[in-house]
């Protein structure tokens, strides 16, 4: 079958991913009006959002029967991995603790151990940590007796694979069972706004931590990771839903002194700027569980631009629905013009470092040889990021998978 235009396919990525951002955030108990196709491509944005399992229990109504079988499906694989990775937490916690070195449990973790999802609800395709830069060694030798070994190492974290097991062969859709539980492992938290280093691990991680597994400090810790997590990804135009959702969740619970926890906090000795854009865009969708009094205090050392842009972002702009590959997205994250160039430099001539890092992240994508993408040459990819706006490699190998007749 001819594969559909991506003008056909970008339309019905941004409509489905507004209308599932929607009953995701209010469930209506009116069924979208759509067509086959965009029902298939329906099924793309829940996997790319991570939000299958959450739209099976939270709809009011059914759809078609193969989008209610593939939510089904995605419900129950989540319910299995996640008893997974609560097994493999435990044994990293146990051995964790004979060996004295503290790390904290991040993200989704976290928000299981506090009760904000039940078993099975959230996707968890790995489980995150942050440990002293100190403990990297022992932390290698400590994953490697529960069956791990390093896949993949860049500024941001470790990456650790099961040795058992085979990695999975070509793009599938969503969740699958057989998909290895990867390990991250942080020694920092920060993200790159778009070119400076935001860093907040000292607020994450305890003051005095204990052996084994931690939780946050506190819940403005949580929040304020899930905050700059969510700044990242939407600088990169990798924002998943689920993170929206994860914010909205946690901020319901909030009580005025944690607000005022975390809007007091100072990385850096600046305030959360960029907190700002996030905040607007979880409480474009989900209004009830902010105050109304946020937008103006979170956004006080906003840069003008990206406070522009916040007013009128939406999902489809800033998620792995958009699937056109941008020149420079993010830029307006920058705080001065020598930022932006300095941004837009990086983007045009990278840094030998930054290619390598590309490559090897591009191995780990399965199916990725099949879209010519990370195969040409640089200068080519910048030639087509300028003139003709080529596809998201990720994006569209999952909008392949959802309308093979398997998926």
């Amino acid at each position: 079958m001819r594969e559909p235009t991506l003008v056909r396919i970008a339309a019905a990525l941004e409509k489905t991913t507004e209308i599932l951002a929607a009953e995701l955030a209010v469930p209506g108990d009116r069924e979208p009006a759509l067509s086959e196709f965009e029902w298939r491509i329906a099924q793309a944005v829940a996997a790319m959002q991570g939000i299958s399992s959450l739209l099976y229990d939270r709809l009011q109504w059914r759809g078609p029967d193969p989008w209610r079988r593939f939510l089904q499906q995605q419900r129950l694989v989540s319910a299995a991995r996640h008893g997974q990775i609560e097994c493999l937490v435990r044994e990293i916690d146990a051995r964790a603790r004979d060996a004295g070195i503290p790390m904290v449990a991040l993200k989704g973790a976290a928000l299981h151990a506090l009760g904000v999802y039940a078993a099975g609800q959230r996707p968890m395709a790995d489980v995150d940590l942050l440990i002293r830069p100190e403990h990297g060694a022992a932390t290698e030798r400590l994953l490697d007796h529960c069956g791990y070994s390093p896949a993949l190492e860049d500024r941001r974290h470790r990456v650790f694979q099961p040795r058992a097991g085979t990695p999975p062969v070509g793009a599938r859709l969503g969740e699958h069972a057989d998909a290895p539980v990867k390990i991250e492992v942080h020694s920092k938290i920060s993200e790159r706004l778009p070119v400076a280093e935001t860093d907040i691990t000292r607020f994450v991680f305890p003051r005095v931590p204990r052996a084994g597994i931690n939780p946050y400090p506190s819940a403005a810790a949580l929040m304020m990771h899930l905050l700059l997590h969510a700044a990242g990804n939407m600088r990169a135009r990798a924002l998943r839903l689920i993170q929206l959702h994860d914010i909205a969740l946690l901020a319901a619970r909030f009580d005025v002194g944690e607000w005022e926890d975390l809007l007091a906090a100072r990385p850096e000795n600046r305030r959360l700027w960029w907190a700002h854009a996030p905040l607007m865009l979880a409480s474009r969708y989900y209004p009830a569980a902010f105050p109304s009094t946020l937008s103006a205090r979170s956004g006080i050392d906003c840069p003008r631009l990206l406070r522009s842009a916040a007013r009128r972002q939406r999902l489809i702009d800033v998620s792995w629905s958009n699937i056109r590959i941008r020149a420079f997205p993010g830029v307006e994250w920058s705080r001065s013009l020598p930022e932006a160039l300095s941004f837009m430099h990086g983007r045009l001539w990278p840094k030998k470092d930054s290619l390598a890092e590309l490559k090897v992240a591009s191995a780990l994508v399965p199916g990725a040889e099949t879209v010519p993408w990370y195969g040409i040459p640089h200068g080519m990819r910048i030639v087509r990021w300028l003139f003709s706006r080529p596809p998201r490699v990720q994006t569209l190998l999952c909008v392949r998978a959802a309308l093979t007749p398997e998926a």
